[in-house]
């Protein structure tokens, strides 16, 4: 494999639970049911999460294709959603992703320049879908967190 099919992988479940959250979102307007919007916001938000830009989470894939140096924004927004939220598994989560952020952070040549050579195009899309794919996330959860409110 490389970064190219791992980001194709890992872009695919975030966008596939995003359309059954968004499906649980319509049926939830249609039927005035809490239940089925608590549902869609519980989904939109897990994706969303999912999309930090730290491996082993699916945005960590993704960004891998278009650079890993991207890799260092993820750090840092887990930092703040433990020091918002603390969790264990935001900690395990920072356990995993450490050595590969270390890596980039040194600069050293443990990245195969081969598995991460991504045509430009293909970054192109990648940063495309996945800002959208990050920016309906937000919008969403927002949305469906104000209507519950």
């Amino acid at each position: 494999m490389n970064a190219e099919t791992e980001a194709y992988v890992g872009i695919a479940g975030p966008m596939l639970g995003s359309a059954a959250a968004f499906l649980c979102f319509v049926a939830g307007l249609e039927s005035s049911s809490r239940l089925l919007l608590a549902i869609a916001y519980a989904g939109f938000f897990l994706n969303l999460f999912n999309l930090i830009p730290l491996t082993p989470l699916d945005g960590g894939r993704i960004v891998a294709a278009i650079s890993p140096k991207i890799w260092l924004l993820g750090a840092p927004m887990l930092v703040a959603l433990f020091l918002w939220k603390p969790s264990p598994l935001l900690l395990l989560i920072a356990i995993f992703a450490a050595p590969q952020v270390w890596r980039v952070i040194r600069n050293r040549d443990a990245l195969d320049p081969g598995y991460y050579e991504t045509p430009l195009p293909v970054r192109i899309q990648y940063t495309t879908q996945y800002l959208l794919l990050t920016g309906f996330l937000a919008v969403m959860a927002y949305d469906v967190h104000q209507r519950l409110s």
